[in-house]
């Protein structure tokens, strides 16, 4: 049997079902700075295609029909990476001048996120990496007005109370091993 490589298979991007798409559509463009790239129908539904990437052209779809009753949202969470804490701290308070709700900042001691609701109650997260591993799922809370070397200890302090605690480097080297016996596997 022949393997696989890592570049075989790459997610791509997410579609969401919307009850009001351009309440959606601003959101996501004015709080996370999504670029419309494209919208229209497809028969009944009406798309809005939004990405970050210029090679992507879309990372997020969304697409009308969500029922305005829907009682259980299937999708856990969407999350989006930033390099630093100063992003971090900007995105957070653009997602809360642009309506976001259930803001909670934490850390998982691999990362430091910020977790919120867009307008429809979707989660979002987006995160950090830290230099650092250890088990999970962590979660604690953190304050985003303290310094980010205050932020960063917190968060190694954590991590470090975890007997799998290493850096990200070993870990890394460690997942990469695994994935290549589970590709011959």
């Amino acid at each position: 049997m022949q393997g696989t490589s890592p570049s075989d298979l790459q997610f791509s991007h997410i579609g969401l079902y919307v009850t009001d798409l351009p309440r959606m559509a601003r959101f996501y463009k004015q709080a996370l700075r999504f670029t419309q790239t494209d919208a229209g129908d497809l028969g009944a539904v009406q798309l809005v295609f939004l990405s970050r990437d210029p090679d992507e052209h879309h990372q997020l779809v969304l697409a009308t029909g969500r029922p305005a009753d829907m009682a259980f949202n299937v999708v856990n969470q969407i999350s989006f990476r930033v390099p630093d804490l100063a992003a971090l701290r900007r995105f957070h308070d653009r997602l809360l001048a642009e309506g976001a709700t259930d803001m909670h900042p934490v850390t998982h001691g691999n990362a430091v996120s910020v977790y919120c609701r867009d307008p429809e109650g979707n989660r979002l997260e987006l995160f950090m990496d830290t230099p650092w591993y250890c088990d999970q799922p962590l979660r604690e809370p953190i304050d985003l007005a303290q310094p980010d070397e205050a932020i960063l200890a917190q968060a190694e302090a954590i991590a470090r109370r975890f007997p799998k605690f290493m850096s990200r480097a070993q870990w890394r080297a460690e997942v990469a091993r695994r994935m290549q016996e589970d590709r011959h596997g």
